[in-house]
């Protein structure tokens, strides 16, 4: 994985021995140049929809408001100009929805988390979803490639009166170049609080040592994708069952459950392409189920 440079010191002398003397140099992420990008948005609610009150973005962080017929802001569209992420990158997105702010937040494209050396790209999601907000924060997938270092942390805090659709989803490996992850380093973290304390925290972790064994049947089976949803809102017991009763009909792994008030759902699929399938068949439904709003599949997913 390493290239091993070798050089010769002072000039051509020699060691004792008569053979050169030889340093091994490995190299580092820290020695390339790396990204340091972020992006934040602040957004109201209005009568004539969100409004925003205040935007903050560095490159490669870019942050786009897509509208037609210059009706309100529906949906905010999060960019990374340099085309994927590398060993050592860090980036930020940070989205507040203030009170009666109603908005889909989602990314341009599949972010791609490129081979690194042995840094891990470090990447920081942070939504805030004050009183009577409506707020869904539905990127698409995050792909790994092989021997691929990321370290994600999601950090979520909401106001009583608040409701919220969160999702992050992850494929291992090119499926297209018949890639497998063998190696490499994930963790995916979430850390969610409501009214300042902290109701739910998971983390998903996978090193050099796991990765040859995530097929078995115990761990990820057969699945490279993987995904995980969390909604936080009124009837959390109905919309707990009515997410079991389509469970069945999304033609992936899925399962739902209710942790401190939020209803959490795990997804699992062969193929990026299954799980993508299933979650937009899963959004369709429980948008209806939800009603008006930002709970839809975003414009961004079919462009």
């Amino acid at each position: 994985m390493f290239d091993i440079i070798s050089r010769l010191d002072g000039g051509d002398d020699l060691s004792s021995s008569g053979s050169p003397e030889v340093h091994a140099e490995i190299p580092s992420d820290r020695d390339m140049q790396r990204a340091d990008g972020s992006g934040r948005v602040v957004l109201s609610g209005s009568e004539r929809g969100a409004r925003i009150v205040d935007v903050f973005q560095r490159s490669p962080v870019r942050i786009m408001f897509p509208r037609t017929g210059g009706k309100a802001i529906k949906e905010v569209v999060f960019l990374n100009t340099s085309g994927g992420i590398a060993g050592g990158d860090r980036l930020e997105s940070a989205v507040t929805a203030l009170t009666n702010a109603s908005i889909t937040v989602s990314s341009q494209a599949a972010e791609k988390v490129y081979r690194a050396l042995n840094e891990p790209a470090r990447v920081a999601t942070k939504l805030k979803a004050c009183e009577s907000a409506r707020l869904a924060w539905l990127p698409q997938e995050t792909i790994v490639f092989n021997f691929g270092r990321l370290s994600r942390q999601t950090e979520i805090e909401l106001s009583s009166g608040a409701e919220l659709l969160a999702l992050e989803w992850l494929v291992l490996g090119r499926a297209a170049h018949g890639e497998e992850m063998l190696g490499g380093y994930i963790l995916d973290s979430w850390r969610v609080k409501k009214d300042g304390r902290l109701i739910w925290a998971d983390s998903f972790r996978a090193t050099n040592d796991v990765f040859p064994h995530l097929h078995r049947k115990a761990l990820l089976s057969d699945c490279s994708a993987i995904g995980t949803l969390i909604y936080f809102g009124p009837d959390p017991e109905t919309r707990l069952e009515f997410l079991r009763d389509i469970a069945p009909s999304l033609k992936c792994h899925c399962a739902a459950t209710s942790v401190g008030g939020l209803i959490i759902v795990r997804f699992a699929a062969a193929m990026s392409c299954e799980l993508r399938l299933a979650l937009r068949s899963f959004l369709c439904q429980f948008s209806q189920e939800l009603g008006p709003g930002p709970f839809r599949v975003p414009k961004m997913w079919t462009c």
